[in-house]
């Protein structure tokens, strides 16, 4: 797959209920396996903050399982889990910004 393929792919969508029960619309950004574990992570970003908002640059991540069409979304509450789930990302980034 060629970087310009990549502009064109429809972004993946999911939606995660608030503290209020309402539905938030979120972009999937990346998904990662950390090595050395059987764990998978993803990083979202909010789909409806307003360009001013704080949370328009906020990314959250959690950890994830697939049951067939059901996806099952953890929180992230361990700090070393968190903390080896921040280097990943970061270093997934640089990387991709290496390649750009």
């Amino acid at each position: 797959m060629t970087k310009d393929d990549m502009q064109f792919e429809e972004p993946e969508i999911i939606y995660i209920p608030d503290e209020d029960g309402n539905e938030e619309e979120f972009e999937v950004v990346m998904k990662f396996e950390v090595d050395g574990s059987d764990q998978k992570y993803m990083m979202v970003v909010p789909l409806n903050a307003e360009e001013d908002d704080e949370e328009a640059d906020e990314v959250y991540a959690f950890r994830y399982e697939e049951e067939g069409d059901d996806l099952k979304l953890y929180t992230i509450d361990d700090e070393e889990e968190w903390n080896m789930v921040e280097e990943t990302f970061n270093t997934l980034l640089a990387e991709i910004d290496e390649n750009d």
